[in-house]
């Protein structure tokens, strides 16, 4: 089978209940409520590939038009509009082949050119760990073969992704295992939220590409943009689109008998600098820097002492070193938007070593204006002020490791997730000093109950010193979480009477 992206059904969704294929202009029909691809950073690419498509072919003209077509989409009219597009989105072919490059190099490979197809999956194991005898957690040359679905979304998932892979081998142009950020719209029972709402919430207003166009967008149209000599591609002279499309690996696929056998790679791939990709915040190291920086995801669950940035658009006039997606910023820049909340998702990358892959949901909150955020960013300096004097009493009252000490944070943060968010919200309503005050009670409670349970358990077991040791350490946390918290949040210190023991 020679797969065409766009007229062939090869997206795996949920459908009534039942899991089904479907074209690319499915998404807009009736019941199409999610994706359903085996492994969870082939649903997160998939999603990309298909806002891009989406905004390549019918984007929203303006506000108006997106808010028309948001929970009334022309599924026809998308078919339509995709279907011009179907000629450069082959799998395979004579012809150009979706983000394989230009030149059919395969078809001059030695045999040991070809590799196995388990490298198009960014968790398999690399060649110099191979010949280390190192892959002990995945192991090599683990897929035969790979179904025409398979490969491509597997190719899409590494060129958007790719990273570090030694010389030559470039990565994705938002550097190895970037964050994606992707409104996500509200609903109780997540599992029906229609896949049209999650994609078109995530497409920029702008006019659709031009057929004719296509290979200024689309870069398996023309011979590749190599940089074996140093040479860097920008936005600044390329189309916005290639964004969605960006191909900085020279790969093409062989097949046989209708299935993906083999890969050819190449190296000095495009080496793309200096891109804002719609779906990735962004970050730099001071306000006068010009150049910024994708962010890029550590293993583990975010925790909201790193939401500034990324789930709530700092205040201000731009002047600051964190921004969030372009995306998320163009949907709360719309007149009332619906409730959302905010994906996050990417590969923890360890250099060219893939550490974890995580996707998790997060709130998110318009309207937080200038006074908020600076209120925000308080509410956040607090938490990490007592978690900081959590952690040094647990070091000298408990002598625990410093990894026990990270845990034992991450846990504060964990536990005080939910009291966070209720926080903001309040802030965004326009609540007063109470916020603050409120969650002083909260952090102070939380981090005591943690110490007690650590270092008084079992206290009368001990010898003098290390009870007094421990005694102490608690006293000292104690005045460190009522006097720095407040500082840090800017609020007055209570008189003597209220003041608690």
């Amino acid at each position: 089978m020679l797969l065409n992206l766009l007229s062939d059904p090869w997206i795996p969704v949920r459908r009534n209940g039942e899991t089904v294929a479907i074209r690319p202009d499915q998404i807009a029909e009736p019941h199409v409520s999610g994706l359903a691809w085996p492994r969870a950073d082939f649903n997160l690419a998939c999603l990309e590939l298909l806002i891009g498509l989406v905004s390549m072919a019918d984007p929203p003209r303006d506000n108006a038009d997106w808010r028309a077509r948001h929970d009334a989409p022309d599924a026809e009219h998308l078919r339509a509009t995709l279907a011009q597009f179907a000629p450069y989105f082959a799998l395979a072919g004579d012809g150009v082949r979706f983000l394989q490059d230009f030149d059919a190099f395969e078809r001059t490979a030695k045999p040991s050119d070809i590799k196995p197809v388990d490298m198009l999956y960014i968790d398999s194991a690399g060649s110099a760990t191979a010949s280390k005898n190192a892959d002990l957690t995945v192991k090599r040359n683990r897929l035969a073969s790979l179904s025409p679905e398979e490969a491509a979304i597997a190719l899409y998932t590494l060129q958007a992704f790719a990273p570090t892979g030694g010389a030559g081998n470039r990565t994705s142009m938002r550097g190895g295992g970037p964050m994606t950020t992707l409104v996500q719209p509200r609903d109780d029972d997540r599992s029906l939220i229609p896949l049209w709402r999650q994609v078109f919430a995530n497409v920029l207003p702008g006019p659709p590409l031009a057929p004719e166009d296509a290979e200024q967008a689309l870069p398996w149209l023309r011979p590749t943009r190599t940089s074996e000599k140093g040479q860097v591609v920008t936005q600044e002279h390329s189309h916005p689109l290639e964004a969605f499309f960006g191909m900085p690996r020279r790969l093409r696929l062989v097949f046989e008998n209708g299935r993906v056998v083999g890969v050819v790679q190449r190296p000095y791939g495009t080496n793309y600098a200096a891109w804002e990709h719609p779906l990735t915040p962004y970050y730099r190291r001071k306000e006068d820097d010009l150049e910024w920086f994708p962010v890029h995801p550590k293993a583990g669950r975010l925790s909201y002492r790193n939401w500034l940035g990324i789930t709530m658009e700092p205040a201000g006039d731009g002047t600051g070193t964190r921004r969030t997606a372009s995306a998320f910023r163009e949907y709360y820049n719309r007149p009332k938007p619906p409730d959302c909340e905010l994906m996050l998702g990417g590969w923890a990358m360890d250099n060219m070593k893939p550490v974890d892959f995580s996707l998790d949901t997060y709130p998110a909150f318009p309207g937080l204006g200038d006074d908020g955020e600076v209120r925000v960013s308080r509410l956040v300096e607090a938490a990490n002020t007592a978690s900081g004097a959590l952690r040094k009493a647990l070091k000298l009252a408990c002598r625990l490791d410093g990894t026990s000490r990270d845990m034992a944070v991450e846990a504060f943060f964990a536990e005080t997730e939910m009291d966070f968010a209720a926080s903001v919200r309040r802030v965004v309503e326009g609540t007063g000093e109470e916020v603050e005050e409120a969650w002083h009670r909260t952090l102070r409670g939380q981090a005591i109950r943690m110490f007690d349970e650590c270092a008084l358990r079992g206290l009368s077991d001990h010898d003098v010193a290390t009870i007094e040791k421990r005694v102490t350490a608690r006293r000292n946390l104690l005045a460190a979480l009522e006097k720095k918290m407040r500082e840090a949040m800017d609020l007055p210190m209570p008189s003597k009477k209220e003041n608690r023991t």
